[in-house]
Protein backbone atom coordinates (compact mmCIF):
# COMPACT_ATOMS: atom_id res chain seq x y z
CA UNK A 1 0.00 0.00 0.00
CA UNK A 2 1.33 3.21 -0.99
CA UNK A 3 2.23 5.86 1.62
CA UNK A 4 -0.54 8.47 2.37
CA UNK A 5 -0.53 12.12 0.52
CA UNK A 6 1.68 14.53 3.20
CA UNK A 7 -0.99 17.35 3.84
CA UNK A 8 1.13 20.83 4.71
CA UNK A 9 -0.65 23.77 4.75
CA UNK A 10 -0.52 26.69 2.09
CA UNK A 11 2.35 28.87 3.39
CA UNK A 12 4.47 26.33 3.43
CA UNK A 13 4.71 25.36 0.36
CA UNK A 14 6.08 28.50 -1.43
CA UNK A 15 8.80 27.02 -2.60
CA UNK A 16 7.89 22.88 -2.46
CA UNK A 17 7.63 20.59 -5.67
CA UNK A 18 3.74 20.09 -4.57
CA UNK A 19 0.95 22.71 -3.42
CA UNK A 20 -2.11 22.06 -1.40
CA UNK A 21 -5.55 24.43 -1.31
CA UNK A 22 -8.06 22.22 1.36
CA UNK A 23 -11.63 23.80 0.32
CA UNK A 24 -12.53 26.74 2.19
CA UNK A 25 -8.74 27.36 2.45
CA UNK A 26 -7.83 31.55 1.65
CA UNK A 27 -7.40 31.58 -2.15
CA UNK A 28 -3.91 31.77 -3.66
CA UNK A 29 -5.18 34.69 -5.72
CA UNK A 30 -4.53 36.47 -2.85
CA UNK A 31 -1.03 36.04 -2.03
CA UNK A 32 1.70 38.31 -2.79
CA UNK A 33 3.93 35.63 -5.18
CA UNK A 34 4.33 36.85 -8.71
CA UNK A 35 2.91 36.79 -11.25
CA UNK A 36 0.24 39.02 -9.93
CA UNK A 37 -2.88 40.55 -11.98
CA UNK A 38 -0.60 43.77 -12.02
CA UNK A 39 2.16 42.03 -13.56
CA UNK A 40 0.38 39.78 -16.20
CA UNK A 41 -1.47 43.34 -16.91
CA UNK A 42 2.01 44.78 -18.01
CA UNK A 43 2.61 41.89 -21.17
CA UNK A 44 -0.81 43.37 -22.44
CA UNK A 45 0.30 45.87 -25.18
CA UNK A 46 -1.73 48.27 -26.86
CA UNK A 47 -0.63 49.48 -30.74
CA UNK A 48 -3.74 51.10 -32.19
CA UNK A 49 -1.79 53.57 -34.50
CA UNK A 50 -0.93 49.96 -36.27
CA UNK A 51 -4.00 47.89 -35.67
CA UNK A 52 -2.11 45.42 -33.23
CA UNK A 53 -2.83 44.58 -29.39
CA UNK A 54 -0.38 42.18 -27.96
CA UNK A 55 -0.07 39.64 -24.66
CA UNK A 56 4.08 39.47 -23.95
CA UNK A 57 4.73 37.92 -27.28
CA UNK A 58 1.35 36.87 -28.94
CA UNK A 59 -0.73 38.74 -30.74
CA UNK A 60 -4.57 39.39 -29.71
CA UNK A 61 -7.78 40.97 -30.85
CA UNK A 62 -10.54 42.38 -28.75
CA UNK A 63 -14.35 41.36 -30.37
CA UNK A 64 -17.79 41.96 -28.95
CA UNK A 65 -18.77 39.11 -27.38
CA UNK A 66 -21.89 39.12 -29.16
CA UNK A 67 -19.78 38.55 -32.49
CA UNK A 68 -18.43 35.36 -30.95
CA UNK A 69 -21.70 34.62 -30.21
CA UNK A 70 -22.61 34.73 -33.82
CA UNK A 71 -19.99 32.53 -34.90
CA UNK A 72 -20.81 30.03 -31.91
CA UNK A 73 -24.66 29.66 -33.41
CA UNK A 74 -23.06 29.38 -36.84
CA UNK A 75 -21.01 26.83 -35.96
CA UNK A 76 -23.37 24.49 -34.45
CA UNK A 77 -26.38 25.46 -36.80
CA UNK A 78 -23.61 24.41 -39.98
CA UNK A 79 -21.77 21.43 -38.40
CA UNK A 80 -23.85 20.93 -35.87
CA UNK A 81 -23.20 20.06 -31.74
CA UNK A 82 -20.90 17.97 -31.96
CA UNK A 83 -18.23 19.41 -34.60
CA UNK A 84 -18.63 22.73 -33.45
CA UNK A 85 -18.33 21.34 -29.76
CA UNK A 86 -15.03 19.85 -30.58
CA UNK A 87 -13.69 22.97 -32.07
CA UNK A 88 -14.29 25.18 -30.17
CA UNK A 89 -12.65 23.19 -27.61
CA UNK A 90 -9.45 22.65 -29.40
CA UNK A 91 -9.69 26.17 -30.43
CA UNK A 92 -9.68 27.00 -26.32
CA UNK A 93 -6.79 23.70 -25.78
CA UNK A 94 -4.67 25.99 -27.64
CA UNK A 95 -5.37 29.19 -26.47
CA UNK A 96 -4.53 27.55 -22.91
CA UNK A 97 -1.16 25.89 -23.88
CA UNK A 98 -0.18 29.20 -25.36
CA UNK A 99 -0.77 31.08 -22.12
CA UNK A 100 1.03 28.52 -20.37
CA UNK A 101 3.89 29.57 -22.60
CA UNK A 102 3.81 32.90 -21.77
CA UNK A 103 3.63 32.24 -17.71
CA UNK A 104 7.11 30.00 -18.33
CA UNK A 105 9.08 31.89 -20.38
CA UNK A 106 8.02 35.38 -18.08
CA UNK A 107 8.40 34.36 -14.99
CA UNK A 108 10.97 31.34 -15.49
CA UNK A 109 11.64 31.04 -11.78
CA UNK A 110 8.16 32.18 -9.84
CA UNK A 111 6.83 29.88 -7.35
CA UNK A 112 4.50 26.40 -8.08
CA UNK A 113 1.50 27.97 -6.86
CA UNK A 114 1.38 31.74 -8.71
CA UNK A 115 2.31 29.80 -11.57
CA UNK A 116 -0.81 27.62 -11.87
CA UNK A 117 -3.20 30.38 -10.69
CA UNK A 118 -1.68 32.93 -13.78
CA UNK A 119 -4.15 31.06 -15.78
CA UNK A 120 -6.83 31.87 -13.87
CA UNK A 121 -5.55 35.40 -13.90
CA UNK A 122 -4.97 35.22 -17.62
CA UNK A 123 -8.70 33.88 -18.01
CA UNK A 124 -10.14 37.02 -16.56
CA UNK A 125 -7.88 39.37 -17.97
CA UNK A 126 -8.69 38.04 -21.63
CA UNK A 127 -12.50 38.66 -20.74
CA UNK A 128 -13.45 34.86 -20.63
CA UNK A 129 -14.28 34.76 -16.82
CA UNK A 130 -13.83 34.74 -13.42
CA UNK A 131 -11.87 31.73 -12.23
CA UNK A 132 -12.45 31.17 -7.84
CA UNK A 133 -10.35 28.03 -6.28
CA UNK A 134 -12.01 26.02 -4.47
CA UNK A 135 -8.83 23.59 -4.06
CA UNK A 136 -6.37 21.92 -5.72
CA UNK A 137 -3.32 19.34 -4.82
CA UNK A 138 -0.37 19.90 -6.98
CA UNK A 139 2.56 17.67 -6.73
CA UNK A 140 5.12 17.55 -10.52
CA UNK A 141 7.15 15.01 -8.68
CA UNK A 142 4.32 12.46 -8.58
CA UNK A 143 2.80 13.88 -11.75
CA UNK A 144 -0.15 14.59 -10.06
CA UNK A 145 -2.89 16.86 -10.31
CA UNK A 146 -6.71 17.59 -8.94
CA UNK A 147 -8.08 20.60 -8.98
CA UNK A 148 -11.77 22.36 -8.49
CA UNK A 149 -12.36 25.70 -9.74
CA UNK A 150 -15.96 28.04 -9.59
CA UNK A 151 -16.50 29.95 -13.37
CA UNK A 152 -18.15 33.09 -12.90
CA UNK A 153 -19.71 35.22 -15.66
CA UNK A 154 -18.94 33.25 -18.27
CA UNK A 155 -19.16 34.65 -21.86
CA UNK A 156 -19.72 31.20 -23.23
CA UNK A 157 -22.51 30.69 -21.07
CA UNK A 158 -24.20 34.24 -21.58
CA UNK A 159 -24.30 33.82 -25.76
CA UNK A 160 -25.43 29.94 -25.07
CA UNK A 161 -28.27 30.56 -22.82
CA UNK A 162 -29.03 33.69 -25.32
CA UNK A 163 -29.42 31.38 -28.44
CA UNK A 164 -30.57 27.86 -27.06
CA UNK A 165 -31.94 28.69 -23.36
CA UNK A 166 -31.40 25.79 -20.57
CA UNK A 167 -30.59 22.59 -22.16
CA UNK A 168 -29.29 19.49 -20.20
CA UNK A 169 -25.34 19.83 -21.13
CA UNK A 170 -22.37 22.05 -19.92
CA UNK A 171 -21.13 24.69 -22.58
CA UNK A 172 -18.50 26.18 -21.25
CA UNK A 173 -16.08 23.98 -24.22
CA UNK A 174 -13.54 27.05 -25.30
CA UNK A 175 -12.84 27.31 -21.40
CA UNK A 176 -12.66 23.56 -21.05
CA UNK A 177 -10.38 23.42 -23.57
CA UNK A 178 -8.12 26.46 -22.28
CA UNK A 179 -8.15 25.10 -18.43
CA UNK A 180 -6.44 21.29 -20.55
CA UNK A 181 -4.37 23.20 -22.87
CA UNK A 182 -2.92 25.20 -19.89
CA UNK A 183 -2.00 22.81 -17.31
CA UNK A 184 -0.80 20.49 -19.43
CA UNK A 185 1.33 22.14 -20.59
CA UNK A 186 2.90 23.33 -17.38
CA UNK A 187 2.75 19.66 -16.11
CA UNK A 188 3.94 17.88 -19.60
CA UNK A 189 0.91 15.52 -18.84
CA UNK A 190 -2.08 15.09 -19.96
CA UNK A 191 -4.75 16.45 -17.61
CA UNK A 192 -8.51 16.39 -18.31
CA UNK A 193 -11.03 18.80 -17.09
CA UNK A 194 -14.83 18.26 -16.60
CA UNK A 195 -17.91 20.88 -15.75
CA UNK A 196 -19.76 18.96 -13.50
CA UNK A 197 -21.99 21.84 -12.82
CA UNK A 198 -22.92 24.78 -15.86
CA UNK A 199 -25.20 28.02 -15.75
CA UNK A 200 -26.68 26.48 -19.42
CA UNK A 201 -28.13 23.41 -17.69
CA UNK A 202 -29.16 25.98 -14.55
CA UNK A 203 -26.66 25.98 -12.03
CA UNK A 204 -26.31 29.30 -10.68
CA UNK A 205 -22.43 28.82 -11.38
CA UNK A 206 -20.06 26.97 -13.30
CA UNK A 207 -17.87 24.20 -11.29
CA UNK A 208 -15.09 22.50 -13.23
CA UNK A 209 -12.97 19.46 -11.88
CA UNK A 210 -9.63 18.81 -13.15
CA UNK A 211 -7.21 15.97 -12.72
CA UNK A 212 -4.55 13.56 -14.80
CA UNK A 213 -5.94 11.94 -17.59
CA UNK A 214 -4.96 7.95 -16.01
CA UNK A 215 -6.84 9.83 -11.90
CA UNK A 216 -10.24 9.65 -14.67
CA UNK A 217 -10.08 5.86 -15.95
CA UNK A 218 -11.78 6.39 -19.23
CA UNK A 219 -11.55 9.27 -20.90
CA UNK A 220 -11.98 8.68 -24.36
CA UNK A 221 -15.76 10.59 -24.10
CA UNK A 222 -13.34 13.77 -22.58
CA UNK A 223 -10.50 13.60 -25.26
CA UNK A 224 -12.99 13.18 -28.22
CA UNK A 225 -13.43 16.70 -28.43
CA UNK A 226 -9.94 17.32 -28.72
CA UNK A 227 -9.89 15.05 -31.84
CA UNK A 228 -8.68 17.17 -34.97
CA UNK A 229 -9.75 14.45 -37.71
CA UNK A 230 -12.43 11.53 -37.36
CA UNK A 231 -9.49 9.10 -38.75
CA UNK A 232 -7.95 9.40 -35.35
CA UNK A 233 -10.24 6.90 -34.00
CA UNK A 234 -11.34 7.27 -30.27
CA UNK A 235 -11.39 4.23 -28.47
CA UNK A 236 -12.03 3.34 -24.37
CA UNK A 237 -9.65 0.55 -22.68
CA UNK A 238 -10.55 1.97 -19.13
CA UNK A 239 -7.83 2.15 -16.48
CA UNK A 240 -6.21 -0.83 -17.32
CA UNK A 241 -2.97 1.07 -18.76
CA UNK A 242 -2.17 5.06 -18.80
CA UNK A 243 -3.45 6.04 -21.72
CA UNK A 244 -1.58 7.50 -24.80
CA UNK A 245 -3.10 10.14 -26.64
CA UNK A 246 -3.43 9.94 -30.20
CA UNK A 247 -4.51 13.54 -32.05
CA UNK A 248 -6.82 13.49 -28.59
CA UNK A 249 -7.53 10.32 -28.50
CA UNK A 250 -7.01 7.12 -26.00
CA UNK A 251 -5.35 4.06 -27.26
CA UNK A 252 -3.60 2.25 -25.30
CA UNK A 253 -1.80 -0.03 -27.29
CA UNK A 254 -0.26 3.16 -29.40
CA UNK A 255 3.13 2.62 -30.50
CA UNK A 256 5.88 4.88 -30.64
CA UNK A 257 5.03 6.52 -34.14
CA UNK A 258 1.32 7.43 -33.79
CA UNK A 259 0.15 10.56 -34.55
CA UNK A 260 -0.33 13.04 -31.69
CA UNK A 261 -1.28 16.98 -31.73
CA UNK A 262 -3.93 19.87 -31.12
CA UNK A 263 -1.95 22.45 -32.41
CA UNK A 264 -2.81 24.85 -35.53
CA UNK A 265 -0.03 22.99 -37.54
CA UNK A 266 -1.02 19.79 -37.17
CA UNK A 267 -4.44 19.79 -37.14
CA UNK A 268 -3.99 21.81 -40.51
CA UNK A 269 -1.81 18.55 -42.13
CA UNK A 270 -4.55 16.42 -40.96
CA UNK A 271 -7.46 18.15 -42.85
CA UNK A 272 -5.09 17.97 -46.16
CA UNK A 273 -4.63 14.12 -45.46
CA UNK A 274 -8.50 13.28 -45.12
CA UNK A 275 -9.04 15.18 -47.86
CA UNK A 276 -7.03 13.61 -50.14
CA UNK A 277 -6.67 10.18 -48.71
CA UNK A 278 -9.81 9.03 -50.54
CA UNK A 279 -8.34 9.69 -54.07
CA UNK A 280 -6.04 8.29 -56.31
CA UNK A 281 -3.69 11.48 -56.05
CA UNK A 282 0.18 11.20 -55.67
CA UNK A 283 1.04 13.03 -52.80
CA UNK A 284 4.51 14.88 -51.68
CA UNK A 285 5.36 15.36 -47.86
CA UNK A 286 7.85 17.59 -46.89
CA UNK A 287 9.27 19.29 -43.70
CA UNK A 288 12.46 18.71 -41.65
CA UNK A 289 13.97 15.01 -41.34
CA UNK A 290 12.39 14.08 -37.95
CA UNK A 291 8.87 15.85 -38.29
CA UNK A 292 6.85 11.90 -38.66
CA UNK A 293 6.57 11.92 -42.86
CA UNK A 294 6.22 8.71 -43.37
CA UNK A 295 3.94 8.44 -39.77
CA UNK A 296 1.99 10.50 -42.02
CA UNK A 297 2.40 8.41 -44.91
CA UNK A 298 1.54 5.40 -42.86
CA UNK A 299 -1.55 7.26 -42.22
CA UNK A 300 -2.90 8.12 -45.50
CA UNK A 301 -2.78 4.69 -46.55
CA UNK A 302 -4.57 3.02 -43.47
CA UNK A 303 -7.28 5.75 -43.69
CA UNK A 304 -7.63 5.40 -47.83
CA UNK A 305 -9.50 2.85 -50.08
CA UNK A 306 -6.35 0.80 -50.42
CA UNK A 307 -5.58 0.13 -46.52
CA UNK A 308 -6.54 -3.28 -46.89
CA UNK A 309 -3.86 -3.76 -49.94
CA UNK A 310 0.05 -3.89 -48.81
CA UNK A 311 1.73 -0.17 -47.65
CA UNK A 312 5.55 -0.59 -48.99
CA UNK A 313 8.24 1.99 -47.80
CA UNK A 314 11.91 2.37 -49.44
CA UNK A 315 14.57 5.21 -47.93
CA UNK A 316 16.16 6.30 -51.33
CA UNK A 317 19.00 7.64 -49.58
CA UNK A 318 19.64 3.83 -48.19
CA UNK A 319 20.15 2.18 -51.22
CA UNK A 320 23.26 2.37 -53.17
CA UNK A 321 23.16 3.67 -56.77
CA UNK A 322 23.41 0.39 -58.81
CA UNK A 323 20.46 -1.16 -56.70
CA UNK A 324 18.25 1.83 -56.70
CA UNK A 325 16.94 -0.03 -59.98
CA UNK A 326 16.42 -3.40 -58.67
CA UNK A 327 15.24 -2.33 -55.70
CA UNK A 328 12.06 0.00 -57.30
CA UNK A 329 11.14 -2.65 -60.11
CA UNK A 330 12.80 -5.89 -59.45
CA UNK A 331 15.49 -8.67 -61.25
CA UNK A 332 15.01 -11.48 -63.10
CA UNK A 333 17.53 -14.32 -62.56
CA UNK A 334 20.61 -14.13 -64.31
CA UNK A 335 20.69 -10.37 -64.63
CA UNK A 336 23.91 -9.47 -62.98
CA UNK A 337 25.99 -11.96 -60.99
CA UNK A 338 24.49 -12.86 -57.62
CA UNK A 339 20.99 -12.90 -59.42
CA UNK A 340 20.39 -16.02 -58.40
CA UNK A 341 17.20 -15.89 -58.55
CA UNK A 342 14.08 -13.86 -59.73
CA UNK A 343 12.23 -11.35 -56.83
CA UNK A 344 9.47 -8.68 -57.42
CA UNK A 345 10.79 -4.80 -56.64
CA UNK A 346 9.07 -2.74 -54.63
CA UNK A 347 6.45 -1.72 -57.40
CA UNK A 348 5.23 -5.04 -57.88
CA UNK A 349 5.09 -6.01 -53.91
CA UNK A 350 3.38 -3.03 -53.44
CA UNK A 351 0.78 -3.57 -56.49
CA UNK A 352 -2.99 -2.40 -55.42
CA UNK A 353 -1.92 -0.35 -52.24
CA UNK A 354 0.78 2.34 -51.24
CA UNK A 355 4.10 2.92 -52.36
CA UNK A 356 6.21 5.49 -50.31
CA UNK A 357 9.39 6.91 -51.06
CA UNK A 358 11.17 8.53 -48.54
CA UNK A 359 14.06 11.14 -49.04
CA UNK A 360 13.34 11.18 -52.77
CA UNK A 361 15.39 14.17 -53.50
CA UNK A 362 18.26 11.47 -53.38
CA UNK A 363 17.74 9.97 -56.46
CA UNK A 364 20.10 9.97 -59.10
CA UNK A 365 18.60 11.43 -61.94
CA UNK A 366 19.17 8.27 -63.78
CA UNK A 367 16.89 6.61 -61.23
CA UNK A 368 14.73 9.75 -61.37
CA UNK A 369 13.80 8.92 -65.21
CA UNK A 370 13.24 5.74 -64.86
CA UNK A 371 10.57 6.44 -61.96
CA UNK A 372 9.30 9.15 -64.12
CA UNK A 373 8.30 6.25 -66.73
CA UNK A 374 6.93 3.84 -63.95
CA UNK A 375 4.81 6.80 -62.82
CA UNK A 376 3.44 7.78 -66.36
CA UNK A 377 2.70 4.43 -67.74
CA UNK A 378 1.82 2.62 -64.80
CA UNK A 379 4.31 0.01 -66.07
CA UNK A 380 7.35 -1.61 -64.57
CA UNK A 381 10.18 -3.83 -66.59
CA UNK A 382 12.74 -6.05 -64.19
CA UNK A 383 16.07 -5.62 -64.54
CA UNK A 384 17.33 -8.11 -66.95
CA UNK A 385 13.74 -8.97 -67.76
CA UNK A 386 12.12 -8.37 -71.33
CA UNK A 387 8.39 -8.32 -70.71
CA UNK A 388 6.43 -5.24 -68.61
CA UNK A 389 4.57 -5.63 -65.63
CA UNK A 390 1.25 -3.56 -65.26
CA UNK A 391 0.78 -2.22 -61.45
CA UNK A 392 -1.68 -0.28 -59.78
CA UNK A 393 0.49 2.24 -57.13
CA UNK A 394 -0.09 4.80 -55.31
CA UNK A 395 2.75 6.61 -55.14
CA UNK A 396 3.61 8.91 -51.94
CA UNK A 397 6.88 10.60 -51.93
CA UNK A 398 8.99 12.59 -49.07
CA UNK A 399 12.13 14.67 -48.99
CA UNK A 400 13.80 17.41 -46.47
CA UNK A 401 15.04 19.36 -48.82
CA UNK A 402 13.58 21.93 -51.52
CA UNK A 403 13.04 20.13 -54.58
CA UNK A 404 12.02 23.16 -56.39
CA UNK A 405 15.72 24.71 -55.63
CA UNK A 406 16.73 21.49 -56.75
CA UNK A 407 15.54 21.72 -59.79
CA UNK A 408 17.11 25.08 -60.33
CA UNK A 409 20.04 23.61 -59.62
CA UNK A 410 19.91 20.58 -62.20
CA UNK A 411 20.15 17.99 -59.76
CA UNK A 412 16.09 16.92 -60.20
CA UNK A 413 14.06 16.54 -62.99
CA UNK A 414 11.38 19.15 -63.31
CA UNK A 415 8.79 16.62 -65.12
CA UNK A 416 9.62 14.62 -61.87
CA UNK A 417 8.81 17.17 -59.69
CA UNK A 418 5.38 18.00 -61.08
CA UNK A 419 4.60 14.36 -61.35
CA UNK A 420 5.51 13.90 -57.88
CA UNK A 421 4.11 17.35 -56.34
CA UNK A 422 0.10 16.92 -57.46
CA UNK A 423 -0.57 17.20 -53.49
CA UNK A 424 2.24 18.62 -51.62
CA UNK A 425 1.25 18.22 -47.85
CA UNK A 426 4.13 19.96 -45.30
CA UNK A 427 4.82 18.67 -41.70
CA UNK A 428 6.00 21.96 -39.45
CA UNK A 429 8.75 21.61 -37.17
CA UNK A 430 8.17 20.66 -33.34
CA UNK A 431 9.04 24.21 -32.67
CA UNK A 432 6.72 25.48 -34.58
CA UNK A 433 3.68 23.05 -32.85
CA UNK A 434 4.89 23.63 -29.62
CA UNK A 435 1.43 23.23 -27.95
CA UNK A 436 1.93 19.44 -28.92
CA UNK A 437 5.20 18.80 -27.16
CA UNK A 438 2.82 18.03 -23.46
CA UNK A 439 1.03 15.25 -25.67
CA UNK A 440 4.23 13.69 -27.16
CA UNK A 441 5.72 13.78 -23.78
CA UNK A 442 3.34 11.82 -22.42
CA UNK A 443 2.50 9.15 -25.04
CA UNK A 444 6.24 9.08 -25.24
CA UNK A 445 6.51 8.30 -21.83
CA UNK A 446 3.44 5.37 -21.37
CA UNK A 447 4.57 3.95 -24.74
CA UNK A 448 8.24 3.12 -23.39
CA UNK A 449 7.19 2.50 -20.08
CA UNK A 450 5.29 -0.63 -21.50
CA UNK A 451 7.84 -1.29 -24.10
CA UNK A 452 10.55 -1.65 -21.64
CA UNK A 453 8.31 -2.72 -18.60
CA UNK A 454 9.00 0.39 -16.41
CA UNK A 455 6.83 2.40 -13.95
CA UNK A 456 7.49 6.00 -14.64
CA UNK A 457 5.01 8.81 -12.47
CA UNK A 458 6.37 11.93 -14.94
CA UNK A 459 8.63 14.82 -15.12
CA UNK A 460 10.27 16.88 -12.98
CA UNK A 461 9.24 20.67 -13.45
CA UNK A 462 12.62 21.62 -14.28
CA UNK A 463 12.34 18.72 -17.48
CA UNK A 464 9.20 19.75 -18.14
CA UNK A 465 10.51 23.84 -18.25
CA UNK A 466 13.40 22.33 -20.31
CA UNK A 467 11.72 20.28 -22.78
CA UNK A 468 9.16 22.85 -23.82
CA UNK A 469 11.51 25.52 -24.49
CA UNK A 470 14.50 23.57 -26.59
CA UNK A 471 14.07 24.20 -30.07
CA UNK A 472 14.50 20.00 -31.28
CA UNK A 473 16.55 20.62 -34.32
CA UNK A 474 15.86 16.79 -34.82
CA UNK A 475 12.20 17.37 -33.71
CA UNK A 476 9.67 14.45 -33.01
CA UNK A 477 12.63 11.97 -33.41
CA UNK A 478 14.89 13.51 -30.76
CA UNK A 479 12.05 13.98 -28.35
CA UNK A 480 11.26 10.47 -28.42
CA UNK A 481 15.04 9.50 -28.38
CA UNK A 482 15.19 11.73 -25.35
CA UNK A 483 12.19 10.63 -23.23
CA UNK A 484 13.27 6.72 -23.96
CA UNK A 485 16.26 7.69 -22.75
CA UNK A 486 15.00 9.23 -19.31
CA UNK A 487 12.36 5.83 -19.03
CA UNK A 488 15.54 3.98 -19.04
CA UNK A 489 18.07 6.09 -16.71
CA UNK A 490 15.22 7.54 -14.10
CA UNK A 491 14.34 5.23 -11.10
CA UNK A 492 11.93 2.49 -11.23
CA UNK A 493 8.72 4.43 -9.75
CA UNK A 494 10.47 7.67 -9.82
CA UNK A 495 10.29 10.78 -12.19
CA UNK A 496 12.34 11.78 -15.16
CA UNK A 497 14.83 14.19 -14.42
CA UNK A 498 16.77 16.37 -17.15
CA UNK A 499 20.03 14.97 -16.93
CA UNK A 500 18.36 11.45 -17.53
CA UNK A 501 17.22 12.58 -20.84
CA UNK A 502 20.27 14.47 -21.79
CA UNK A 503 23.57 13.02 -23.16
CA UNK A 504 26.85 13.38 -21.55
CA UNK A 505 27.87 16.33 -24.23
CA UNK A 506 24.72 17.64 -23.30
CA UNK A 507 25.02 17.97 -19.80
CA UNK A 508 26.84 21.36 -18.65
CA UNK A 509 27.02 22.66 -15.29
CA UNK A 510 24.15 24.97 -14.34
CA UNK A 511 22.78 24.87 -17.88
CA UNK A 512 19.19 25.08 -19.43
CA UNK A 513 17.52 23.81 -22.23
CA UNK A 514 16.69 26.90 -24.19
CA UNK A 515 16.05 27.68 -27.50
CA UNK A 516 19.05 29.22 -29.43
CA UNK A 517 18.38 30.90 -32.96
CA UNK A 518 19.47 27.94 -34.66
CA UNK A 519 17.32 25.35 -32.50
CA UNK A 520 20.05 23.50 -30.82
CA UNK A 521 20.90 23.90 -26.88
CA UNK A 522 22.42 26.87 -24.91
CA UNK A 523 22.43 28.50 -21.65
CA UNK A 524 19.41 30.13 -20.01
CA UNK A 525 19.03 33.78 -20.53
CA UNK A 526 20.25 34.02 -16.79
CA UNK A 527 23.13 32.99 -17.48
CA UNK A 528 23.26 34.93 -20.42
CA UNK A 529 22.65 37.89 -17.85
CA UNK A 530 25.79 36.47 -16.17
CA UNK A 531 28.31 37.66 -18.96
CA UNK A 532 27.43 41.27 -18.71
CA UNK A 533 30.26 43.26 -18.20
CA UNK A 534 30.58 44.95 -14.95
CA UNK A 535 30.36 48.46 -14.04
CA UNK A 536 27.47 51.73 -14.11
CA UNK A 537 26.48 52.37 -17.73
CA UNK A 538 28.34 55.57 -17.33
CA UNK A 539 31.42 54.08 -16.73
CA UNK A 540 30.97 52.39 -19.47
CA UNK A 541 29.68 55.12 -21.64
CA UNK A 542 32.77 56.76 -20.31
CA UNK A 543 35.40 54.45 -21.52
CA UNK A 544 33.92 53.96 -25.30
CA UNK A 545 34.26 58.62 -25.13
CA UNK A 546 30.41 57.88 -25.92
CA UNK A 547 29.71 59.90 -22.96
CA UNK A 548 27.63 62.47 -24.92
CA UNK A 549 25.45 60.07 -26.33
CA UNK A 550 21.39 61.18 -26.33
CA UNK A 551 19.18 59.22 -24.46
CA UNK A 552 17.66 57.39 -27.62
CA UNK A 553 21.05 56.49 -28.72
CA UNK A 554 21.87 54.56 -25.42
CA UNK A 555 18.27 53.08 -25.95
CA UNK A 556 18.90 52.13 -29.35
CA UNK A 557 22.58 50.26 -28.31
CA UNK A 558 20.95 48.83 -25.01
CA UNK A 559 18.70 46.88 -27.28
CA UNK A 560 21.05 46.25 -29.58
CA UNK A 561 23.43 44.69 -27.25
CA UNK A 562 20.33 42.70 -25.67
CA UNK A 563 19.54 41.67 -28.64
CA UNK A 564 23.51 40.16 -29.60
CA UNK A 565 23.58 39.01 -25.87
CA UNK A 566 20.16 37.02 -25.93
CA UNK A 567 21.63 35.33 -29.70
CA UNK A 568 18.71 36.92 -31.34
CA UNK A 569 16.48 35.32 -29.39
CA UNK A 570 13.73 38.75 -28.38
CA UNK A 571 12.14 36.89 -25.79
CA UNK A 572 15.00 36.39 -24.26
CA UNK A 573 16.44 40.20 -24.58
CA UNK A 574 13.33 41.41 -23.81
CA UNK A 575 13.35 39.50 -20.43
CA UNK A 576 17.14 41.23 -19.86
CA UNK A 577 15.66 44.59 -20.32
CA UNK A 578 12.57 43.90 -17.99
CA UNK A 579 10.14 44.01 -21.43
CA UNK A 580 8.14 42.15 -22.59
CA UNK A 581 8.82 41.11 -26.30
CA UNK A 582 6.02 43.26 -27.77
CA UNK A 583 7.17 46.25 -26.01
CA UNK A 584 11.13 45.46 -27.55
CA UNK A 585 9.77 44.89 -30.68
CA UNK A 586 7.54 47.90 -30.70
CA UNK A 587 10.78 50.00 -29.36
CA UNK A 588 13.60 48.58 -32.05
CA UNK A 589 10.58 49.59 -35.00
CA UNK A 590 10.19 53.01 -33.56
CA UNK A 591 14.10 53.50 -32.99
CA UNK A 592 14.41 52.23 -36.55
CA UNK A 593 11.42 54.25 -38.34
CA UNK A 594 12.49 58.14 -40.13
CA UNK A 595 12.08 60.94 -37.65
CA UNK A 596 10.23 63.65 -38.88
CA UNK A 597 10.92 67.64 -38.56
Amino acid sequence: MSPPTQRVSLADVSRATGALMRRGEPSPLEGQEHPQLADLTECLFFSPGDGRIWLNDQRMVLMHTASLGTLRRELIDTLGLEQARGLLTRTGYESGARDARLVRERWPDSDLVPVFMAGTRLHALEGVVKVEPVEFEIDPERGHYHGEFLWQHSTEDDEHIAAYGLGTEPACWMQLGYAMGYVTGLMGRLVVFREVECRSTGSDVCRVIGKVAEAWGDVSEDLRYLNARDFLSTQSHGSQAPPAVLGGSVLAGADAQEMVGVSSAFKSACHLLSRVAPTRATVLFTGESGVGKEMFASMLHRISPRKERPFVAINCAAIPENLIEAELFGVERGAYTGASASRPGRFERADGGTLFLDEIGTLSLVGQGKLLRALQQGEIERVGGSRTVQVDVRVVAATNVDLQAEVKAGRFREDLFFRLEVFPIHLPPLRERREDIPLLMSHFLHHYGRLHGRRLLGYTPRAVKALLGYGFPGNIRELQNMVERGVISADEGGVIDLPHMLRREQMREGALLALGTGGALSGSAERIDEQAEPGSLFERLRATGEAGLSLDAIEQQLMAEAVERAGGNLSAAARLLGLTRAQLAYRRRNAQAPRSG
